[in-house]
């Protein structure tokens, strides 16, 4: 008897992005050559770009495509050491050397810069030599982590071999009550995941309370899909998208070309989680994954409070953790350190008069730039402090002392615990 030929499922968002990409139907679990829409690098990882693609290309090589490259400064910046300082006269002689667009003057994160300068579009291919790349996928786009040394192959080539991975749906249903944020969502999801449960998954964002997302939250998930050890993490594009995009893209006919969405009938596992009754969640020393609802942590001195980063610099989130301070200063034998994820946030947050109202309460108001998050040029907790902190890791040694105790909250746990020395919740401050 001929066998008849089954018909295939439809496809996921991710799918349809590397069909795309490789201008042929491509499948989870398919090794594929894709074409790169855009690459980045930044102060840290660019000098071994660079020298692979040397190696790689020879000296006089041009890279494939100078205008779907972006630099950007932010891990140390400006320069705190002659060691970075060399750096950025490297990374500056290539940029103009290859004729590559270099964000350099104080710019903000490379994750927050790039989409609101417009360089992220729906259906994208985005790779970046920093693992929290996947924050692109708030706004529909595969955008991943990659090596150096890959780097250096999509400088010289612009392509690079992936594996096309499976899909996990995230459905997120209900709404958060007041006071628990997005940070708090991902945060649940990744402590009942764990660090490895989504290994090499494109995590698609899905149902009722993630469609309710504004852009900044749903960077913030995006953002912390790594945590999971997803290989992207992603939101389907929406008006919410277009939007944010049309203020932003010069190409808008571009944005409409890339939108994708899942079929109905793609093949992907699916998790439930509501969040109507959600807690505000803590990441305890020293894993992500270490995640108590705030009402199981038990009182916790703090020394030091930040509130900033590529999962939480953004003026929504500065502004909340303010509100949440109530005019109060920062509680005796706390440091504040406030660092916006952008120099365009910056200025919101300076019209606004938000940087006055932090100074006026004691904290610290800083430039636009990575800060304390990787244990950088400032902000750095000695041996047996303990830090609180909005950003995305908490590892031994990630903020500075391997004796240091590095706790994660959303904004508004930041405000709360900033005036009274603890962690607090903010639900009840």
């Amino acid at each position: 008897m001929d066998e008849m030929a089954l018909p295939m499922s439809g496809q996921t968002l991710s799918e349809k992005i590397f069909s795309k990409a490789t201008k042929r139907e491509a499948r989870s679990g398919e090794f594929v050559m894709a074409n790169i829409d855009a690459a980045m690098i930044h102060d840290i990882t660019g000098p071994l770009a660079i020298k692979g693609f040397y190696e790689i290309a020879g000296r006089d090589a041009k890279v494939w495509d100078p205008g779907k490259i972006v630099m950007l400064f932010d891990h140390q910046v400006p320069a705190d050491s002659l060691k970075a300082a060399e750096n950025h006269i490297l990374l500056r002689a290539f940029a103009r050397e290859q004729n590559i667009l270099n964000y350099d003057i104080f710019c903000g994160v490379c994750h927050q810069v790039m989409p609101e300068k417009g360089h992220v579009l729906p259906g994208n291919i985005i790779v970046g030599t920093d693992s929290h790349t996947c924050t692109y996928g708030a706004f529909g786009a595969f955008a991943t982590g990659v090596g150096s040394t890959d780097m250096a192959s999509v400088f010289a080539t612009g392509k690079l071999w992936f594996m096309v991975p499976e899909t996990l749906q995230l459905m997120i249903e209900g709404r958060l009550p007041a006071r628990v944020t997005s940070k708090d969502v991902v945060l649940r999801i990744i402590g009942d995941i764990g660090a490895d449960g989504a290994n090499y998954l494109a995590c698609e964002f899905r149902g009722e309370a993630a469609e309710r997302m504004s852009i900044p939250e749903r960077m913030t998930v995006s953002n912390m899909a790594i945590e999971m050890g997803a290989k992207a993490g992603i939101f389907e594009p929406d008006e919410v998208t277009l939007k944010y995009l049309r203020e932003r893209v010069k190409d808008v006919a571009a944005i409409e070309e890339g939108i994708v969405r899942t079929d109905e009938d793609a093949k992907a596992e699916k998790r439930h989680w509501n969040v109507t009754d959600l807690e505000p969640q803590i990441a305890m020393p020293h894993n992500v994954d270490n995640v108590l609802p705030i009402s199981q942590v038990p009182e916790t001195r703090i020394d030091q409070v930040f509130l900033g980063s590529c999962t939480n610099g953004r003026f929504e989130d500065l502004k909340l953790a303010l509100d949440l301070m109530k005019g109060e200063p920062v509680a005796r034998g706390v440091r504040m350190i406030v660092v916006p994820a952008s120099r365009e946030e910056y200025m919101k947050c300076l019209r606004a008069g938000l940087v006055e109202m932090f100074m006026e309460a004691g904290a610290m108001f800083e430039s636009a730039c990575c800060g304390p998050c990787m244990g950088g040029s400032f902000g750095l907790l000695g041996a047996g402090e303990r830090g609180l902190s909005t950003s995305n890791r908490n590892f031994v040694g990630r903020q500075g002392s391997p004796k240091a105790f590095v706790y994660l909250c959303s904004p508004a746990t930041a405000g709360a615990s900033a005036i009274t020395g603890y962690i607090t919740d903010p639900r009840e401050a």
